[in-house]
């Protein structure tokens, strides 16, 4: 007996900016049943460490929502079917990015996106029957040491993994801002050439009790006046660099939840105090978890003020397209031979990453000195 066929409007997940390839569904506001609006929220999702709100296209009785808090859908998957009779006011245009279409289905099935088969990579051997076994014990095959000829991974292998894994407990999956920052981190190692230069700042004539975030934040600027090539983005396709005039700096802010970036913007033009409410203003925000997406994207060069935690050096990562990270360590007591004689000096230890495709060694170098020059003047 033929299948009777309905007609189904599906939205799938648009292009929510600046290249981003998936999104994880925090919360659904909608449900099968459900008649909703032009632009009422359909569902929450959060990516590239924002939670975003996802509008309804049209008006219309939602069918089916497709996945569950905690999944992560890329752009262009099916989000949210619509489905029997609604508003039949003409249909409004998608946001930027977004796909609306009609699809025929039989019963409630439409085609989901295909499962990771276990070890599906490139270099890693495995008969049919191993991939298969690897998928349905959740073992992925590019972490498991074969024991076959030429590099074949057996059974054997698989099931020693397996057993390993069982023993250790169930594994932590990375949701929001950690699976970004797993994700930013993965993409930074393949393709940024680091390399780390470290030097020491003799602030003994600092003010006591003074903010070291907005002093470190003039002498980036200094340091970018001197060789302004670090504040710039590097372009991996064509071969080629952008040295960028106004200074956008991201702030790498440390929480329970994992890294966020957010921006002060042209802080080459603005006053200390400015910068100030700037910086409060920002820290409050990302610990509201409220920081505007627009807010964690664009900077140019990036501090890491690790110090405020421990830690003397480091080798901070360069996140592209950005070429240069500053990093400041724990400020120290330190004896220092000053007019030629000893003395204890407060010392902040600095750890400068470069992505030396686009910045030499020597640029580096004087793009730190002038950094410790600005610093060792006192605040």
């Amino acid at each position: 007996m033929a299948i009777e066929e309905r007609k189904v409007k599906v939205f799938k997940l648009p292009d929510l900016g600046e290249g981003l390839a998936e999104a994880e569904i925090v919360e659904w506001h909608v449900k099968a049943g459900d008649e909703v609006a032009a632009d009422a929220p359909l569902v929450s999702v959060e990516t590239d460490k924002a939670v975003v709100e996802v509008p309804s296209p049209r008006a219309g009785r939602i069918g089916r929502c497709h996945g569950s808090p905690g999944d992560v859908v890329r752009i262009g998957e099916v989000l949210v079917e619509f489905d029997g009779p609604g508003d039949e006011a003409p249909e409004k245009p998608a946001d930027k990015g977004a796909v609306v279409g009609e699809v025929r289905v039989s019963d409630d099935v439409v085609d989901e996106p295909p499962s990771r088969v276990g070890g599906a990579r490139l270099g890693v051997k495995a008969t049919p029957a191993v991939r298969a076994l690897a998928n349905r014990l959740d073992v992925d095959l590019s972490i498991v040491t074969p024991s076959g000829p030429d590099g074949l991974i057996t059974r054997g292998d698989v099931e020693r993994v397996a057993k390993i894994f069982a023993e250790l407990g169930p594994i932590e999956r990375l949701r929001g801002p950690r699976r970004v920052m797993a994700r930013n981190m993965s993409m930074a190692n393949a393709e940024v050439a680091p390399a780390t230069v470290t030097e020491d700042a003799d602030i003994g004539d600092w003010r006591e009790n003074g903010d070291v975030t907005l002093r470190l934040i003039r002498a980036i600027v200094a340091g970018c006046r001197a060789e302004p090539c670090l504040n710039a983005w590097y372009d991996s396709h064509s071969v080629g660099r952008r040295v960028l005039e106004k200074i956008h700096l991201g702030v790498a802010v440390d929480t329970a939840d994992g890294l966020f970036v957010p921006v002060l913007r042209d802080v080459g033009n603005r006053s200390d105090e400015d910068l100030r409410k700037g910086l409060e203003r920002m820290k409050a925000d990302v610990k509201a978890r409220a920081i505007p997406l627009e807010e964690m994207r664009g900077y140019t060069i990036t501090l890491s003020n690790f110090g405020t935690i421990a830690g003397r050096y480091a080798s901070p990562i360069v996140q592209p397209p950005t070429v240069a990270i500053l990093g400041a360590g724990v400020i120290r007591d330190q004896v220092l031979v000053r007019n030629g004689e000893p003395a204890v000096r407060r010392v902040l230890p600095l750890s400068l990453t470069f992505d030396h495709r686009a910045v030499t060694g020597g640029e580096a170098a004087r793009f730190l000195k002038a950094v410790v020059h600005d610093l060792n003047l006192g605040d």
